[in-house]
């Protein structure tokens, strides 16, 4: 992909979804890591960029693309094959049903940012703040469990024979819940689905570890 370049950081798992679905698509933009520990995200250069100070973000030539959600439908529309969102209307809806899940309703609470704030000013200790994390996480992705078995299975992904959005939000966040050791005992069905996902090269070279700016 010439003239496109992405933002990202190794360890964002905004960004791991990104980077799962340019596997998929066969797409290779150019990488800039955007270090966020060290505050990157934070500079003049960057903000102009992306005035939300987050990552990731595409810059496609003409304009820059934000939030990890809306850069990988734009990408699903660009480059239609394989399909991210298949199906019917209805398909389309479970399966960003289960991304926002994700996206919208479990990683806020775990990001950076957000742990960091617990942290100073509100003065929590770093076992508090793993609770919170952990409790977020597991409640959260047992309740993914139970949208993607409530109807019966349809396939080896979350909702088909393909990987979806679904299993690109996926992914990262179980990655994510294993950093402070999450119990994810209730949820055998999304771990099976980890299992298949990572037979995929197009998951297992998105990994964190194997990203240029891996620490």
């Amino acid at each position: 992909m010439r003239h496109v370049k992405f933002y990202g950081y190794f360890r964002s798992s905004a960004a791991y979804r990104c980077r799962i679905a340019f596997n998929l698509k066969g797409v290779a933009p150019e990488y800039v890591p955007i270090h966020l520990r060290r505050g990157d995200q934070r500079a003049e250069d960057y903000l102009r960029l992306n005035p939300q100070g987050l990552v990731p973000a595409l810059d496609i030539g003409w304009r820059v693309l934000t939030q990890s959600l809306a850069i990988i439908e734009w990408l699903d529309e660009m480059h239609p094959d394989p399909a991210l969102l298949p199906g019917d209307a209805a398909d389309r809806a479970d399966i960003r049903a289960f991304a926002l899940a994700i996206a919208a309703d479990i990683h806020p609470l775990n990001n950076l940012r957000v742990l960091k704030y617990l942290k100073a000013p509100l003065g929590h200790d770093q076992a508090t703040i793993d609770a919170w994390y952990r409790h977020w996480v597991e409640s959260g992705l047992a309740a993914c469990e139970a949208l993607v078995t409530k109807e019966g299975r349809r396939g080896p992904y979350c909702f088909g024979a393909e990987p979806s959005l679904a299993d690109v939000c996926l992914i990262p966040q179980l990655a994510n819940a294993r950093r402070v050791d999450s119990d994810l005992s209730a949820c055998p069905t999304l771990l099976a689905i980890e299992a298949q996902c990572a037979t995929l090269p197009a998951f297992a070279d998105a990994v964190p570890e194997k990203q240029p700016d891996a620490e």
